[in-house]
C-alpha cells in the first residue's frame, strides 16, 4: 500500500541524450539518418535474399531473419527517442514502457541468438562441406529459428511479469533515453531482489551461452584449418566467416562491456553512449558489413539494381 505523501506512477519521463538545446536539432536529425539508414539497409537485405534464388540458403536464411531482428531492434527505442528530442515532451505511458522493454529484450536476445544459430550454420559448412546440405537441411534451419524465437519470447516475458509485479510512487525520472530494466528497477518502491536475481541468472546465462557457444564454433573451425593449412582455407574461412565475425564482435563486445564489466565510475552518460553502440548503431552497420564483406549479397545486389534499371 502507498503512503499518504506518496502518489502511483502512471508515466515515465525519458531524459534522453545528454545534448544541450541548441544542437538538439542537428543530433535529431544525425538520429533519423542513422535510423532510415537502419530501415532501408535491412530491408533492402531481406529484400534480396527473398527474390534472388542464388541466396536461397542456410546462411542467408538466417541472414534474413537477422535483417528483420535489426530493424525491430532499432525500432523499439528509436522512434521514441526522435519523438521526444521534436517535442520536448519526454513522457511515456506506464504500459508503454513495459511494452518498450519487452521488446527490447525479445529483439536484443533474438539477435544473439541468430547469431548462435549463424556461428553453428558456418562450422558446419567449413568442418564438414560434403556433408552441409544434409544437416542444414531446410527443417533444421526452420527449427533453430523458431526454438530462437520461443526462447527470446519466454525471456522477455519472464521479465516484463516480474517488473510489472513492482509499485512506482514519487519519482519517475529515468536517466536514459529507453525504459531500461537497470532504472526502472532503481525507480520501485517494491522489493525487487527477485528481479535482480534472475538478471544475473538468467539474463547472464542468456548472453554468456551464446557466446561461448560462438567461440566454441569458431574454435573448432581455426582447429580444423589449421589440421590442413593451405591459402585456399584460409581465403575461404576468411570469406565465410568474416563479416560474421564483425557483426559478433560490434554486439557482444558492447554488452558485455556494459552489462558484464561494470564499473563504479561509469557515469550515466557513458552507459548511455555504450547503449546506443548496440541499440542504433550495430543495427546500422550490419547491413553494410554483410553487403560489403560478402560476395554474394554485392553479386545479388548488383543484379538487383540491373533488374531495376532494365525494368
Amino acid at each position: 500500500m502507498t503512503g499518504r505523501n506518496q502518489t502511483v506512477v502512471s508515466e515515465f519521463l525519458l531524459l534522453g541524450l545528454p545534448i544541450e538545446a541548441e544542437h538538439r536539432s542537428l543530433f535529431c536529425a544525425l538520429f533519423l539518418a542513422v535510423y532510415l539508414s537502419t530501415v532501408l539497409g535491412n530491408l533492402l537485405i531481406m529484400v534480396l535474399i527473398c527474390l534472388d534464388a542464388h541466396l536461397h540458403t542456410p546462411m542467408y536464411f538466417f541472414l534474413s531473419n537477422l535483417s528483420f531482428s535489426d530493424l525491430c531492434f532499432s525500432s523499439v527505442t528509436m522512434p521514441k527517442l526522435l519523438q521526444n528530442m521534436q517535442s520536448q515532451d519526454p513522457s511515456i505511458p506506464y504500459a508503454g514502457c513495459l511494452t518498450q522493454m519487452y521488446f527490447f529484450f525479445f529483439f536484443g536476445d533474438l539477435e544473439s541468438f541468430l547469431l548462435v544459430a549463424m556461428a553453428y550454420d558456418r562450422y558446419v559448412a567449413i568442418c564438414f562441406p560434403l556433408r552441409y546440405t544434409t544437416i542444414m537441411s531446410p527443417k533444421l534451419c526452420l527449427s533453430l529459428v523458431v526454438l530462437c524465437w520461443l526462447l527470446t519470447t519466454l525471456h522477455a516475458m519472464l521479465h516484463t511479469l516480474l517488473t510489472a509485479r513492482l509499485c512506482f510512487c514519487g519519482d519517475n525520472v529515468i536517466p536514459h533515453f529507453f525504459c531500461d530494466l537497470s532504472a526502472l528497477l532503481k525507480l520501485s518502491c517494491s522489493d525487487t531482489g527477485v528481479n535482480v536475481l534472475v538478471i544475473f541468472i538468467i539474463g547472464g546465462l542468456i548472453v554468456v551461452v551464446p557466446f561461448l557457444l560462438i567461440l566454441v564454433s569458431y574454435a573448432l573451425i581455426f582447429s580444423s584449418i589449421l589440421k590442413a593449412p593451405s591459402a585456399k582455407g584460409f581465403c575461404k574461412a576468411f570469406s565465410t566467416c568474416g563479416s560474421h565475425l564483425s557483426v559478433v564482435s560490434l554486439f557482444y563486445g558492447t554488452v558485455i562491456a556494459l552489462y558484464l564489466c561494470p564499473s563504479a565510475k561509469n557515469s550515466t552518460v557513458k552507459e548511455t553512449v555504450m547503449a546506443m553502440m548496440y541499440t542504433v548503431v550495430t543495427p546500422m552497420l550490419n547491413p553494410f558489413i554483410y553487403s560489403l564483406r560478402n560476395r554474394d549479397m554485392k553479386g545479388a545486389l548488383g543484379r538487383f539494381f540491373f533488374y531495376c534499371i532494365a525494368w
